[in-house]
């Protein structure tokens, strides 16, 4: 056990506290779950940082480091999915966990065939995390502050990080596809 690895497992006992902390009955109840997904985030660039910079990585920190990014990120939307009960809502959360699920079983299938570099994490699926986190922190927060329409901007930033997962599901796909055409 390290610090890196001890973040990564801190996200996974943070989903839990989060899930509970969004059914609160109290007035501030949003500010705390925000605050616990926002400091989550953190916590999943901070603990790759420091694992690199400290030569602390592990073949099982880099398999449980996306596990707790993707478990938070689809519980959070869970949630928020029974909150709103809209189908425009349901809509990207559909496409965003549907893309999440494609993608893991992808790599883990292209690993199988030693060919995992070929679909690894690129650029473009960072910028999308870091959209979807963005989107997820408003609409948990969802409160307006002052003019600023939170639970909207959220909606919106959700709906381009939607359309950047399927983007990043396509270039995923296109960059496996002489594997899977060959089967």
């Amino acid at each position: 056990m390290n610090l890196p690895l001890a973040l990564t497992w801190g996200r996974i006992i943070a989903i839990p506290v989060f899930a509970v902390v969004f059914y609160m009955p109290f007035e501030s109840a949003n500010v705390l779950c925000t605050a616990i997904f926002f400091v989550a985030g953190i916590t999943d660039w901070l603990d790759g940082y420091l694992a690199r910079k400290w030569g602390q990585t592990s073949s099982f920190g880099a398999f449980l480091d996306p596990v707790a990014d993707k478990l938070m990120v689809v519980v959070a939307l869970i949630l928020l999915t029974e909150y709103a009960a809209s189908p425009w809502f349901s809509l990207p959360a559909v496409v965003i966990i549907g893309r999440e699920i494609t993608v893991s079983a992808l790599r883990e299938w292209m690993a199988e065939l030693g060919e995992r570099a070929s679909v690894a994490v690129s650029t473009m699926g960072k910028i999308k995390t870091a959209l979807q986190l963005w989107a997820l922190g408003f609409l948990i927060y969802r409160e307006p502050i002052g003019d600023f329409i939170v639970w909207d901007v959220g909606l919106v930033l959700l709906y381009a990080s939607a359309a950047l997962t399927l983007w990043s599901m396509i270039v995923y796909l296109r960059a496996a596809w002489p594997k899977l055409s060959n089967e």
